[in-house]
């Protein structure tokens, strides 16, 4: 009995073998233990994640779009991932002997593809809590969403959104603890050891660069912000501190285009920051023209030619009038609103989306001269203070996150504005199709439907040509009557000032001022009519085309440019001159008028005068409308105050008309 009683405990602990094997099963024992912590927890977070995706979401259709992609963000994706690596997880479990080093494996493979799904929906978790806070404040929805958190997870007690939102957090920085787990309940001298050291290292660095992105989010979100400050706002931010920064950094900027210090190159964000302006150029160019575009198409919805009186009875014009009144009822304006939501709403989204990439951009020039200034003193000093640090530890993120993203961003856009112009050929294509299938009806009752294309195009071009014969023939006998430029007085004393601009710009850039100019402006000059002025710019320095920047031999501003016209010298003016006044030894550009102001109408001098030049002028086939006047259709002859006239109809007392009429046929 003694002797059995003390061989038994030596069977069993005394010997090294078995408390070897006894050590060795119970490490066995955790390790498997560990393995089934892994892939049971990750099931139920997976099944989690499903529902918070699918019932959740679902339910909380009060909330708005943004507000539920800013809550879940990348939800999907994550769910996802984690499928395809729970399965691989699951699939492990028939491989038992050499299941721990393919869990190791399994890490080193998804390692990539979590970090890229979890470092998305950790750095938009803060903007999602933002949004649970502004809930809290409003109970009835609050209770609402409550309600639906316990109806489907009970176990998420008064915390509701905030304890589902924390949950994926909570799991990408428990991978490496279990891995850990794991990796103390196996024998160091095992195959599976340094696979499971490098994939426990591999989540941490995960860890370690999803919080370095978030970190770099927050910086660049602090700068992507694009508002319109006031200027009062604008001054309420400038203090000493700022004032120091600019003047540091305009220090540093001068010293490098002075060459004193080098400047920083990077070739690779230099070639992104030149593809972002590129493509920022097209898309601004393309918001222009389509801007342009949808102009010029309300003002062709607004001309309605086929409400107009034609005078035309019957004909292809009753089928004309009803075809355009279907389309400017319907098709024009369905592809109006159309363009506006499919072309040009996505396109002020793009240029809105592009707008804090750019501000980023420019900031990033700031926080540049910050860093090489950081950096000299460290050179010459071996410190630098904590908020030098910040300055160079912020560069540094910036920095980084746009030659990460540039990319990204730059391929996205492009693709955006693609499919926005494939959108826009998409509506022009359709466009013309409906207007085909309306106008198939109308077309059939039309008097040349029966022609072949080739007959209609040769019946098309006979017409054309005799239409172009007859408005040739009728140009030709316009240009027969038309009489020559006639003069344009000018203001007393005037010649010299017009000899001098002629000498100095010569005859194409002279303009006659038509009406009295009141300058308002600064720049802006006062004008009497009949005044001769020089053209130097046809814009202000705004390319507003409506003010042009005169010379008048004397100063130089700006007048509006609908009271100048054209001031035509004439070679062969003497020979009028000679009609309207005595001929003088000195020659002028214009005849010189009398020194009285000129009369806005017309004495009765003037109308002799202008009665003599009718003589050779005006055409001589009058005909009496009535008993007092005469008229003289197409009539071409000078008007009051020398403006030459075309077309209008000539009305004279009787007498003065016979008396004109005998003197044209004596001379």
């Amino acid at each position: 009995m003694a002797e059995h009683g003390t061989d038994e405990p030596s069977s069993s602990t005394g010997s090294p073998d078995g408390e070897g094997r006894d050590s060795g099963d119970r490490l066995l024992l955790h390790q498997r233990l560990a393995v089934r912590e892994l892939i049971d927890t990750e099931a139920s977070y997976l099944h989690m994640l499903q529902l918070c995706a699918s019932d959740i979401r679902s339910r909380l259709q009060q909330l708005p779009q943004g507000d539920l992609d800013v809550l879940f963000s990348n939800i999907d994706d994550v769910i996802e991932v984690n499928s395809k690596f729970l399965h691989d997880l699951q699939e492990t479990a028939s491989r038992e002997d050499e299941q721990v080093h393919s869990i190791g494996n399994l890490f080193l493979e998804f390692q990539e593809e979590l970090e890229r799904v979890y470092k998305v929906y950790c750095a938009s978790y803060d903007q999602a809590l933002l949004l649970v806070e502004t809930y809290r404040k409003e109970p009835e929805l609050q209770r609402e969403i409550q309600g639906i958190i316990e109806a489907a997870v009970p176990q998420a007690g008064p915390s509701g959104l905030s304890f589902l939102l924390v949950i994926p957090l909570q799991r990408i920085t428990k991978y490496p603890l279990l891995l850990q787990k794991i990796l103390e309940n196996t024998d160091p001298d095992a195959s599976a050891y340094p696979v499971l050291q490098r994939a426990a290292s591999a989540l941490q660095d995960v860890n370690a660069n999803i919080n370095e992105y978030k970190r770099r989010k927050e910086v660049a979100s602090k700068y992507t912000k694009v508002g319109q400050l006031t200027l009062r706002e604008r001054l309420a931010r400038i203090n000493t501190h700022t004032l120091s920064k600019k003047t540091t950094r305009l220090s540093q900027l001068l010293k490098q285009e002075a060459g004193l210090v080098p400047r920083t190159e990077d070739k690779e964000f230099d070639y992104l920051e030149e593809r972002l302006h590129w493509v920022s150029l097209c898309v601004t160019e393309t918001k222009n023209n389509v801007a342009v575009y949808l102009a010029n198409l309300e003002a062709f919805l607004r001309f309605r030619p086929q409400e107009s009186e034609l005078d035309i009875p019957g004909g292809p014009v009753v089928q004309y009038c009803s075809l355009m009144g279907d389309l400017q009822l319907q098709a024009f304006p369905d592809f109006k609103q159309r363009l506006e939501d499919l072309v040009w709403q996505p396109l002020c989204s793009l240029a809105k989306a592009l707008s804090g990439p750019q501000n980023l951009v420019k900031k990033r020039l700031d926080k540049l001269l910050d860093f090489e200034r950081v950096e000299e003193k460290l050179l010459e000093v071996g410190s630098v203070t904590y908020e030098e640090q910040e300055a160079r530890h912020t560069y540094q993120a910036l920095n980084s996150l746009l030659v990460a993203e540039l990319p990204q961003l730059n391929q996205l856009a492009m693709r955006w504005l693609g499919q926005i112009l494939h959108t826009f050929v998409d509506l022009q294509r359709d466009l013309a199709k409906q207007v085909l299938q309306r106008a198939e009806g109308s077309l059939a009752q039309l008097p040349h439907h029966h022609l072949s294309e080739p007959a209609f195009r040769e019946l098309v071009e006979d017409v054309l040509g005799q239409t172009g014969h007859q408005l040739r023939s009728f140009q030709e006998n316009f240009e027969k009557v038309l009489p020559p430029p006639t003069v344009q007085l000018l203001l007393p004393g005037a010649e010299r000032q017009v000899q001098a601009l002629l000498s100095r710009y010569g005859p194409e850039k002279l303009y006659q001022v038509t009406s009295n100019i009141s300058g308002a402006g600064t720049l802006d000059l006062t004008l009497l009519r009949g005044q001769i002025v020089a053209l130097l710019q046809n814009k202000d320095t705004k390319g507003n085309s409506s003010r042009w920047l005169v010379d008048t031999g004397g100063h130089r501003g700006y007048v509006p440019a609908g009271k100048l016209e054209l001031y035509r010298v004439i070679p062969g003016q003497e020979e009028v001159k000679e009609q309207v006044q005595p001929p003088k030894d000195s020659h002028h550009l214009t005849p010189e008028p009398s020194p009285a102001p000129v009369p806005s109408v017309p004495t009765v001098t003037q109308v002799e005068q202008e009665l003599s030049i009718l003589k050779k002028w005006v055409c001589m086939c009058w005909e009496k409308t009535d008993g007092e006047k005469w008229a003289c259709p197409g009539a071409i002859f000078p008007g009051p105050l020398g403006v030459a006239t075309a077309g209008r109809a000539c009305c004279l007392p009787a007498v003065q008309k016979t008396e004109l009429k005998s003197r044209s046929h004596g001379s």
